[in-house]
Formats: C-alpha cells, sequence, structure tokens
C-alpha cells in the first residue's frame, strides 16, 4: 500500500508523515531525496547549474537552495524548468525505495499531484490548514517573509484542484491531538 501525502506550503505534510510513521509506515520524504539528487556529481546538480549558471553555488560548489529559491518562486517558467529536470529522477529514486520496502509506505511530497506521482500511489492524503496558520509556521521554520510566503504559496495548484483528487484530508488547522486522531482513522480504515 502505497500513501501519498501532499498539500500547500506549511500545511503540516511532514507532521501528518511523521504520525503515519508512528503507525508503522516507512515514510519517504520527496523533498530529501531531492536534496540528496542535487548534490554536487549528481545528475540533477549538473543540469541545474547547466541552466541557471554557477551564481546559485556557495563557495564549497554546493546548490544554494535558498539562491536557486528566490530565482524560481519569482519566475513560472524558470520553476517549470527546475521540476522538468528534477521531478523524473526525484520520482525513479522514491519508486526504488519503494520496491525494497513492505508493507505500507506513506511518500510525502508537495508535488505528489503536479508531478504526477499521485497516480502510482494508492491512497492520496491532502493536508489542508488555514493560511495564517501555514504562514506562522513557515515564518517559523524558514524566516521567509509573509510576502514570500505567499508568493510561494501562489504559484503551487490551487487547493481545490488537489482537493479533487484527494481520497483523504487532513485538517491540521487545529492541535496536533486533533491531527493525530485524524491520521489513526485513516489508518484504521482498510483501504489506506
Amino acid at each position: 500500500m502505497i500513501i501519498g501525502i501532499t498539500g500547500s506550503f506549511g500545511s503540516g505534510k511532514t507532521t501528518v508523515a511523521k504520525m503515519f510513521a508512528k503507525f508503522g509506515a516507512y515514510t519517504i520524504d520527496a523533498d530529501k531525496v531531492y536534496h540528496l539528487l542535487i548534490k554536487p556529481g549528481k545528475s540533477c546538480y549538473k543540469k541545474i547549474v547547466r541552466y541557471f549558471g554557477k551564481d546559485i553555488l556557495t563557495n564549497s560548489g554546493r546548490i544554494d537552495r535558498k539562491k536557486l529559491g528566490n530565482i524560481v518562486f519569482k519566475d513560472k517558467a524558470k520553476l517549470k524548468i527546475l521540476n522538468s529536470i528534477t521531478h523524473d529522477e526525484v520520482i525513479k529514486e522514491i519508486k526504488r525505495i519503494v520496491k525494497l520496502k513492505k508493507g505500507k509506505v506513506a511518500i510525502e511530497a508537495p508535488l505528489l499531484i503536479e508531478s504526477g506521482f499521485y497516480k502510482e500511489t494508492d491512497k492520496v492524503i491532502l493536508v489542508a490548514s488555514k493560511r495564517e496558520e501555514q504562514v506562522r509556521r513557515i515564518k517559523e521554520a524558514r524566516g521567509l517573509s509573509s510576502k514570500e510566503i505567499l508568493k510561494r504559496i501562489r504559484m503551487q495548484m490551487p487547493f481545490k484542484k488537489k482537493l479533487a483528487l484527494a481520497d483523504f484530508i487532513i485538517d491540521n488547522s487545529g492541535s496536533k491531538r486533533d491531527t493525530l486522531t485524524q491520521v489513526k482513522e485513516i489508518w484504521k480504515q482498510r483501504g489506506a
């Protein structure tokens, strides 16, 4: 059973994925897979540097994700190019990991639907949260301004479009206990 967990920037996907892990799911974080694939020497790294230039590199030669983010989150066309460079590689690596695991696997992927990878999952879980809660979380975690956060949220697929493809919705606007209760209910269902 492969469960796909998605949602908007700062909705609480990681929190939900960790809760599924507590119930026994093997979790895969698509962002972490992406981070591994953009390390120096990897094919994604080479393609990204070739397209975006060496200005996105740190002094040690690694991709500065903040610099790259500042470029792609200002220009949808450039974001699309970055995604075209990385999506197939990330999906390929996730599929490789899933093959090695038995039982339930939960994949946390912000672009689960946009990348088309949701078609590879058995169930899609959409994590929802109030906009002000999303902004607060991201400010605390990443130190971005409200303006930057809202711009990134607007660059993502609208919530209503994701909602149409979701099997379950978890409202992560309340307490962690409320969220855990919802995760537990989904976990108990034999179809999840």
